[in-house]
């Protein structure tokens, strides 16, 4: 029994040797790529321009609430009851628009940023996917999840960078 188990490890002992020799593990930080990227750029700028005139948009409807607001502590102790209600409900619904239209306006611009940056993200993977097929990579991670990273893994930033024709990073 001892001589079969002995036989067994004298057998499997190569193979796991051999699997190991051609792990080859690559880390990326795409997020200096992203960075780098023009279309990144693009995509924060329309970003920017459609955040812009949602606050235009808001600072009015803040307005328009203040002007109600006013309007209704202004209003004097003899104002009949209808109209003190209705200046309350108005406030009210307009307190209620202004938080719709802040929902609205972050579902809109992340919708917005996931809608410009899917392109960007695609052509990063299809560089990566590319860069690990040319140089035989098993697999390639990011290199910000990891606390420590021994010296068998390939920083493949840069040749994904120059597959997308952006500068290597500065070292």
């Amino acid at each position: 029994m001892l001589k079969k188990i002995l036989l067994a490890v004298a057998v499997a002992l190569p193979m796991f040797a051999s699997a190991q020799s051609t792990i080859k593990i690559g880390v990326v930080n795409t997020g200096s790529i992203i960075q780098g990227m023009p279309e990144t750029k693009d995509a924060q700028t329309k970003i920017a321009d459609t955040s812009k005139k949602y606050e235009d948009a808001y600072g009015k409807l803040i307005e328009e609430y203040k002007r109600l607001a006013e309007e209704f502590q202004g209003l004097k102790e003899d104002t009949p009851v209808a109209i003190r209600e209705n200046k309350a409900r108005d406030l009210q619904d307009k307190q209620s628009k202004i938080q719709q239209f802040e929902q609205q306006a972050q579902e809109d611009l992340s919708k917005q940023q996931q809608e410009l940056m899917a392109p960007v993200m695609q052509k990063i993977q299809n560089a990566v996917d590319a860069v690990g097929k040319e140089e035989g990579f098993t697999t390639i991670s990011e290199i910000q999840s990891y606390l420590y990273i021994g010296s068998g893994v390939t920083d493949i930033t840069d040749k994904v960078k120059s597959r997308l024709g952006l500068p290597a990073t500065a070292k």
